[in-house]
């Protein structure tokens, strides 16, 4: 093995077999995670999954203290160390939150009230305080059903933080590069992936080939377009993936137009456009005024 944590197949079956058999569940029940010098989203499937195993090393060697912080501090563990099956400690993640991690370890969290689903439309409060104005959760809800993300997906977010990190969280095994305009929206972006604790999003501050070209290839892009950015926007982005995805977000109806116009310039065809609207009333059963932003998507035209 050397100095680098790796566990193989069959030591991790090993270990599911053990851990199956002592909490005589089947192993169906039981969510793998596999965290050893990679970047996973512990948190969010702790949230959503009642039994997981966790394989982990150096890579996460705060991930019990980050637990505690994001409230799973009462939740039931199963703590061991090595690549083989062995004893394991009965704890909670409190009891051990102090306790850097390293080397080969395998965590069993338990939280029978877990929900097993995955909440579309966080509420806004949920984020970080910041610079970044947010769009309304029932919007967001709408914008993550249209992105249709799978769990290894790769996704360009542009000035998109609280959509950012919800697709982290579906796309967990995948990469979200969010591109931020401005050091303030950088800043709110940073301080969602260190309070949400997901690490598969990769923060940029611009669209330029030698920045794209290290980064994974993105199969869509949701964009949330400015006037002076479209065009540039799109012929970068067909630089590095000349069939990616495109949706465009926007409140203004100028901008709908030019967003159409420049599609049509660069070969991509425009397949839906559409307006959301939400109609809700506050506590004294008055409506509110909600935006009611366009989405437009497109994809590159066969050649």
């Amino acid at each position: 093995m050397g100095d680098t944590t790796q566990f193989s197949n069959s030591q991790m079956l090993e270990w599911m077999g053990y851990i199956a058999k002592m909490e005589d569940v089947t192993p169906e029940k039981i969510k793998i995670l596999n965290t050893c010098g990679k970047r996973r989203n512990v948190l969010a499937t702790i949230a959503t999954h009642k039994r997981i195993l966790i394989f982990a090393d150096e890579t996460h060697d705060n991930l019990l203290y980050k637990c505690w912080e994001a409230g799973y501090g009462d939740y039931e563990m199963y703590y061991g160390t090595g690549y083989e099956p062995s004893e394991m400690k009965h704890c909670k993640v409190s009891d051990m939150m102090d306790d850097p991690i390293s080397g080969p370890t395998v965590l069993f969290i338990v939280n029978e009230n877990t929900r097993e689903s995955m909440i579309f439309g966080m509420k806004n409060e949920n984020f970080s305080n910041g610079t970044v104005k947010y769009v309304g959760h029932e919007i967001r809800a709408v914008i993550m059903n249209k992105l249709e993300l799978d769990v290894r997906d790769v996704a360009l977010l542009v000035n998109s933080e609280s959509v950012a990190i919800e697709a982290s969280m579906i796309a967990y095994e995948g990469v979200i590069v969010a591109y931020e305009r401005d050091e303030g929206s950088k800043r709110t972006m940073e301080e969602n992936i260190d309070k949400f604790g997901v690490h598969n999003i990769e923060v940029i501050t611009d669209l330029e080939e030698d920045t794209l070209k290290e980064l994974p290839i993105p199969r869509l892009a949701f964009i949330v377009a400015t006037k002076e950015s479209i065009d540039n926007d799109i012929e970068s982005l067909l630089k590095v993936n000349p069939d990616i995805k495109f949706i465009f977000y926007t409140l203004e109806l100028d901008i709908l137009t030019d967003v159409k116009t420049a599609m049509e310039k660069h070969g991509i065809k425009v397949t839906e456009v559409m307006q959301i609207t939400v109609a809700k009333t506050d506590k004294h059963s008055v409506f509110e005024a909600q935006p009611a932003p366009w989405m437009i998507t497109g994809e590159p035209m066969q050649k």
